[in-house]
């Protein structure tokens, strides 16, 4: 599966924005905290990972493309 780089500041920022915790989303998107702290720190998130987190998170489409494509 393709990993995608993660613009890991503006996460937490987005994260911080809505009220919750890196541990929360991690279990929200069905990740085990230790894989999701991991991939976050190697700034690698599968597909799946990421269209979870938008959906927790309620990212809109600029914000996704911004967090998710950062280059």
């Amino acid at each position: 599966e393709n990993m995608f780089h993660v613009d890991v500041n503006k996460l937490n920022g987005k994260i911080a924005e809505r009220n919750t915790t890196k541990e929360a989303v991690a279990d929200a998107i069905g990740v085990n905290r230790s894989t999701f702290y991991r991939r976050l720190k190697s700034s690698t998130l599968t597909i799946r990972d990421i269209h979870k987190i938008c959906d927790v998170l309620r990212l809109s489409g600029a914000d996704a493309l911004e967090i998710f494509l950062a280059v």
